[in-house]
């Protein structure tokens, strides 16, 4: 079976707060063994190298990922405004027309959904597959396991899972209330929406032109280069795939491959509870077991070397961070958001930023930050080295704590190993090279009268950054 995968990487960082923030989204938390994205992309390899489209803001992480994990992608599309899952559907379709594939069934996937049952997806999948290439589009619906209402649900002719064959859509059906959502449960005919499409590339690109002319008309216009990806965006609208073709299709032209496939979004901190609850999966690295005395079912997720002691309380979850800790009743979770709206008028840098940063080379986190000095632990991957720069307002004192790195300041390499140390002047031109196998670390002291991100000038880098 061989499908092009286009994978959709976006999000606001609000749901999961304080782990993910909205420079740092939840498809790049390890909340599992790996990142969501890398294991959507992990599991899509075996399928076809395909499409990653994303934010032009994610650039960074997006490149550290593919690196660090070797990851397959024919090509990642960097989006300069955010426009919601149409336009970036309409765009992969664009791709694969520009490249002479609008004959092949391409699968389009969320980056931060979880599927823990492997050989269950695969058998839906090829169902999906052999439904897309009779010209059908084609959706993946999860059996409910409770009756969700931060979902939409899918309507389908048949009552039984059937994940060998696609069945007929009757209706879709928006978010619903509790009452709803019970009702739907009890039927059985009601699938959750995981927002999971199989299709002909070509197919798509007819109901584009059928609903949406407009906007393909608009994508129609990129260029094979993409030069002209940032004009073509301005003059696009934002509306989701569901709303711009999906729920304007017959039943004769929509198929619903219905499935149990240990599927998640992992959307709020109760889902995660009960991902790592009914999977009995447990990663010691984030999900901690607390000693509770007269408490129970209280759930602490932190990679903070720290012992968590909880006494007269019951259903809690705890999320700590090295800047932030949330405490929420179970149950609540999804009001989350709400408290991250209230923050953003308080504190947005809280909202936004992590005190550390991935980049393409590796990794930073901010130790100390006063108004006389910072200080930074910086992490550099085998192989990889940092861009050649300079900064106005800021000298730098560089320890290697782990490693072996190599310096170039003013053109001239230095060689500075475990314990040593190298003086970085303001103005000097400089960069470090890590040229072993294994990361070097060492501890970054600033400076001077500024330290923002932004006084940087480069004058060299690998990674196509100004």
């Amino acid at each position: 079976m061989k499908i092009i995968p286009i994978i959709l990487s976006g999000g606001s960082g609000t749901r999961l707060w304080p782990l993910s923030r909205t420079q740092f989204p939840k498809q790049f938390v390890e909340l599992l063994d790996k990142p969501l994205q890398t294991l959507t992309i992990e599991r899509l390899q075996k399928y076809g190298s395909g499409l990653l489209i994303t934010s032009q803001k994610l650039k960074d992480m997006t490149e550290r990922d593919i690196i660090q994990n070797q990851l397959k992608i024919e090509k990642v599309i960097y989006e300069p405004l955010s426009k919601n899952t149409a336009a970036a559907v309409a765009l992969g379709c664009r791709y694969l027309e520009l490249t002479g594939r609008t004959q092949e069934v391409v699968g389009v996937f969320p980056s931060d959904s979880l599927i823990l049952k492997e050989n269950e997806f695969a058998t839906a999948l090829k169902a999906a597959v052999s439904s897309a290439a009779e010209g059908y589009i084609v959706t993946l619906g999860i059996k409910p396991r409770s009756p969700e209402t931060g979902f939409g649900y899918i309507q389908v002719k048949e009552r039984a899972l059937n994940t060998q064959k696609a069945t007929e859509v009757t209706q879709f059906h928006e978010k619903p209330t509790l009452e709803k959502a019970l009702g739907f449960l009890a039927d059985g005919h009601y699938f959750w929406n995981a927002g999971i499409f199989v299709f002909q590339a070509a197919k798509m690109i007819d109901l584009f032109k059928k609903h949406e002319p407009q906007m393909w008309d608009v994508i129609s216009g990129l260029k094979e280069d993409f030069s002209n990806l940032e004009e073509i965006y301005a003059h696009i609208k934002s509306i989701s795939i569901d709303y711009a073709i999906i729920e304007k299709l017959s039943s004769d032209e929509l198929r619903c491959v219905t499935c149990d496939i240990g599927w998640s979004d992992v959307g709020s901190w109760d889902a995660l509870v009960e991902v790592t609850e009914a999977y009995s999966y447990d990663d010691k690295n984030l999900k901690k077991r607390p000693v509770q005395i007269t408490a129970k079912a209280n759930t602490v997720f932190s990679r903070q070397k720290k012992k968590y002691g909880l006494v007269g309380c019951d259903d809690l979850i705890v999320v700590d961070t090295a800047d932030a800790l949330l405490i929420c009743k179970k149950g609540y979770s999804q009001k989350v958001k709400d408290l991250v709206e209230t923050l953003k008028v308080e504190d947005s840098k809280i909202v936004n930023e992590h005190v550390f940063e991935n980049r393409p080379w590796g990794h930073f986190e901010i130790l100390k930050d006063e108004d006389h000095y910072k200080s930074k632990i910086m992490r550099v991957d085998p192989g990889q080295k940092i861009s050649y720069q300079s900064h106005a307002k800021r000298s730098e004192h560089w320890v290697i704590v782990k490693g072996e790195a190599v310096v170039v300041l003013d053109d001239q390499e230095h060689v500075v190993k475990q314990g040593e140390h190298i003086f970085i002047p303001r103005l000097s031109k400089h960069r470090i090279l890590n040229r072993t196998g294994s990361i070097v670390e060492f501890i970054e002291v600033q400076v001077g009268s500024y330290f923002g991100e932004d006084d940087i000038v480069r004058y060299q880098d690998d990674y196509g950054r100004k």
